[in-house]
């Protein structure tokens, strides 16, 4: 049995945040149905690499029904408020007020269903001057002020993926379990707001503590760490390079003793601490390359496992599916093809039966959904 089994979520959403939230319930059990306008999410339409469907839409909608209704029409949105009078849980990602308009408001709602919990995700929160813009996965990171803590000295850039979609979309799971736990508690249901500027200012507490309390928010250092040292990239022989990260005294011993063959280096006065390193990380770096430089990645890869060093390899996504730690689950497109992708991150004892489920088509389970909650109220 999966935890959420005999939970209902509606859930009107479309892009990214919203559909991985509701994904997440999906893979727990709950039955998913997805209201879409007659064109569809567009994020259907981002691309055609899934198999000639679209990643990020074959990524997150596994397993959900997808319905095309126009509540703005009486029939169409009597048919929503039946679905809503028996649902758990309502996500929406709507613009803030929207739904409202549309005679939905979640006051409107938990007088039909008191037991409802409504998820809202938007970009920067309906109580916000700022609430009417588009709040774009790269816009909030810009405006979070993520990008000037990331990329290089030299260029400022983007977290490769949408990480301000991801984290909103996971805090709004979270969010969702907390209210269901809750309910358990109370009987009634819960209002829960998620934006994704909320999610990505709350990551970045620890820049703005320097800030506002310190010397000063860090720069963007590219593949090191603004404050620890050693923490970073180093060259190999190969051309390769080697992460590694150091987190205490001990493991500076170690590398110094054991991964660099270097114990000279436990001697500078300039390396004696880590607020030390950080000052003169120039030279600190110069000294570990020095030596790097002259070992293959194998070489100091494997002295570095030998004293428990931290580190990595910097890997492509094309790596990806030949790393040791790697795990995949089989998603099925809308025209039923098979995709080995990254498997859902948590992972039961009891293995999940995730056979029959898919990628819906646009308005496969209309009618189905239509003959199910018309007559309900």
């Amino acid at each position: 049995m999966q935890p959420l089994e005999r939970i209902l979520v509606v859930t009107i959403e479309q892009a990214v945040a919203a559909p991985l939230c509701s994904s997440r319930l999906a893979a727990a059990g709950a039955r998913v149905i997805k209201i879409e306008r007659a064109e569809g999410d567009f994020a259907r339409n981002y691309d055609t690499a899934a198999g000639g469907d679209s990643s990020y839409f074959t990524w997150l909608n596994q397993g959900k029904e997808s319905a095309c209704l126009n509540f703005k029409e009486d029939k169409d949105a009597a048919v929503l408020r039946a679905m809503l009078s028996k649902a758990d849980v309502l996500v929406q990602n709507l613009s803030p007020g929207a739904l409202a308009r549309a005679g939905f408001s979640t006051e409107a709602l938990q007088q039909l269903n008191p037991s409802l919990i409504v998820c809202n995700i938007s970009g920067y929160g309906a109580e916000s001057n700022v609430a009417h813009r588009r709040g774009y996965d790269l816009l909030i990171q810009a405006e979070s002020g993520l990008i000037s803590v990331s990329g290089s000295p030299q260029a400022p850039g983007r977290i490769g993926v949408s990480v301000c979609d991801i984290g909103a979309g996971l805090t709004a799971y979270s969010g969702v379990l907390e209210g269901l736990l809750k309910r358990q508690l109370t009987g009634v249901g819960e209002e829960i707001s998620v934006s994704l500027f909320g999610v990505a200012a709350d990551w970045m507490a620890v820049p703005y503590m320097h800030a506002e309390y310190g010397e000063g928010a860090p720069e963007p250092v590219g593949l090191k760490h603004p404050s620890i040292a050693p923490y970073g990239a180093y060259q190999c022989a190969d051309g390769k390079q080697t992460l590694l990260s150091i987190q205490n005294e001990r493991e500076w011993q170690r590398l110094c003793k054991d991964a660099l063959q270097a114990p000279e280096l436990l001697d500078d006065n300039r390396f004696k601490t880590n607020n030390s390193r950080v000052e003169h990380v120039e030279a600190l770096e110069q000294c570990i390359n020095d030596i790097t430089s002259t070992l293959s990645s194998e070489q100091f890869q494997q002295r570095l496992e030998d004293a428990q060093i931290a580190y990595g390899a910097i890997n492509r996504a094309s790596d990806l599916k030949s790393h040791v730690a790697f795990k995949s689950a089989d998603y099925q497109t809308v025209d039923n093809k098979s995709l080995q992708l990254p498997a859902p991150p948590i992972q039961w004892s009891t293995p999940v039966d995730t056979s029959g489920k898919k990628t819906p088509a646009l308005g496969e389970h209309t009618e189905a959904v239509r003959s199910e909650f018309s007559n309900i109220l």
